[in-house]
């Protein structure tokens, strides 16, 4: 029998006219901050952005914006609060900071539960913060978000490239739009990654140089912008 709570999800995102999951099949290449910079940033274009945490290995986007303090209301569902300019959701507001060990399809009925009852306002974009990998969560967001598109994030390491190269391949395989890949923490000239994305038919955002002083803007969105990250982010913004 069909999931009755799959027909609602379409409803739930039919006021926002983009959905950007921002995803990566390996983890640790700083997906986490490369979407909270560009909600923060087409926010501060003046565009009407959502943020929506749905790392269910860790969901680190609060800690990000520093958003300790807020939590959804519920009228008919859940209405997610403001913070810095962005309507916010997350897991978090479900696990705290305990881990959420789910299995098969208790992913996929998490990710069913928090698409069903969250209530988005009209958006301009609504950013995804993705797990990482390609297995069901990544699977299930194809599925139950018909309009989504993709920006993948990799590491100049041959290791995360080739697992984010097999996610680029099953996206294409399955006629899922692409934005294109950031290339993060980038610390030498080697245009290797560029040369192999633009060679697989995927358009290459930008590269971030790796940035220390990324730690200390953790927990202030302002700050963000300073830093490698948010600058190149902001730039990539604009052609969103």
């Amino acid at each position: 029998m069909a999931d009755p709570r799959t027909s609602i999800i379409p409803e739930r995102l039919s006021r926002v006219r983009r959905v950007v999951a921002v995803s990566s099949g390996k983890g640790g290449v700083g997906k986490s901050l490369i979407a909270t910079s560009l909600a923060l940033s087409l926010a501060e274009r003046g565009c009407r952005v959502g943020l929506f945490d749905l790392d269910f290995t860790s969901p680190s986007t609060h800690l990000i914006l520093g958003a300790n303090d807020v939590q959804p209301t519920e009228d008919k569902g859940l209405i997610p609060p403001k913070v810095a300019g962005l309507e916010y959701m997350s897991l978090v507001y479900y696990s705290g900071n305990e881990a959420a060990p789910l299995r098969g399809a208790e992913t996929s009925n998490a990710l069913i539960e928090l698409l069903a009852v969250t209530l988005w306002n009209e958006l301009d974009y609504l950013v995804i913060d993705s797990p990482p990998g390609i297995g069901d969560a990544l699977l299930d967001l194809v599925r139950l978000v018909p309009q989504i598109e993709f920006l993948i994030v990799t590491t100049p390491s041959r290791l995360a490239f080739e697992t984010v190269k097999k996610q680029l391949r099953l996206l294409q395989e399955l006629k899922i739009p692409v934005v294109g890949i950031v290339e993060n923490m980038k610390m030498t000239q080697a245009s290797s990654v560029k040369q192999q994305t633009e060679a697989l038919g995927i358009r290459f955002l930008t590269e971030i140089p790796y940035d220390p002083a990324v730690e200390d803007a953790i927990g202030n969105p302002q700050k963000l912008f300073s830093t490698a990250i948010g600058r190149k982010v902001r730039e990539l913004s604009k052609t969103m």
